[in-house]
């Protein structure tokens, strides 16, 4: 029987769950509560199931832990610049997509939670190397296509992560605007002397 009280409807429901579902589930008790929120019992209650149809996915939990790292790195983070790629020509608009993307799934929360957890599990630790990677080089390629350096490029491009990442309190800044002002100092070019 499912934690949600009826059981064929929560058959029916885990029957219907993928390995993404759980992956997604995840990562949704690792933005609200971290490394520590990572258990199965919250796992399944996040989807309404037995702890059971786990084990219908995966065989451990430490086989699920390194998928979710994985997830994180991989599928997840290319398909989303897969996508902007395919929607957006612009430089400064991928740009723009990404972190529009990044605050609507809240996808900063769930990047400070991984590098939490890469403190203590190696794997954790690759995909959050991974996945920086894809995403410093998916901001590289912008902004040399918008015509800075290689170099600049990449500086800048660090600076748009950390920015992403930091959770400064600044109630007197309007943080749409505070947004497109550091694009424009970060995403073009200086003006030729």
């Amino acid at each position: 029987m499912s934690s949600a009280g009826n059981g064929a409807e929560g058959a029916v429901r885990s029957a219907d769950l993928t390995q993404r579902d759980w992956l997604e589930a995840g990562q949704s008790l690792l933005r609200r509560g971290g490394l520590k929120a990572l258990k199965l019992r919250p796992l399944a209650d996040e989807l309404r199931v037995s702890t059971g149809s786990f084990y219908h996915h995966f065989p451990d939990f430490d086989t699920y832990q390194g998928r979710l790292a994985t997830y994180f790195a991989d599928a997840q983070i290319s398909a989303v610049i897969d996508a902007i790629n395919r929607t957006e020509r612009e430089p400064v608009a991928r740009i723009r997509l990404l972190a529009q993307i990044v605050r609507r799934r809240g996808m900063s929360r769930l990047s400070i939670a991984m590098r939490a957890w890469a403190e203590s599990d190696r794997r954790a630790l690759a995909a959050v190397e991974r996945h920086d990677d894809i995403v410093l080089g998916f901001l590289t390629e912008c902004l040399v296509a918008n015509g800075l350096s290689r170099h600049d490029a990449a500086v800048r491009g660090y600076a748009l992560i950390t920015l992403g990442l930091s959770k400064v309190h600044a109630p007197h800044l309007d943080m749409d605007r505070l947004f497109e002002d550091l694009l424009a100092i970060l995403c073009y070019p200086p003006p030729a002397a």
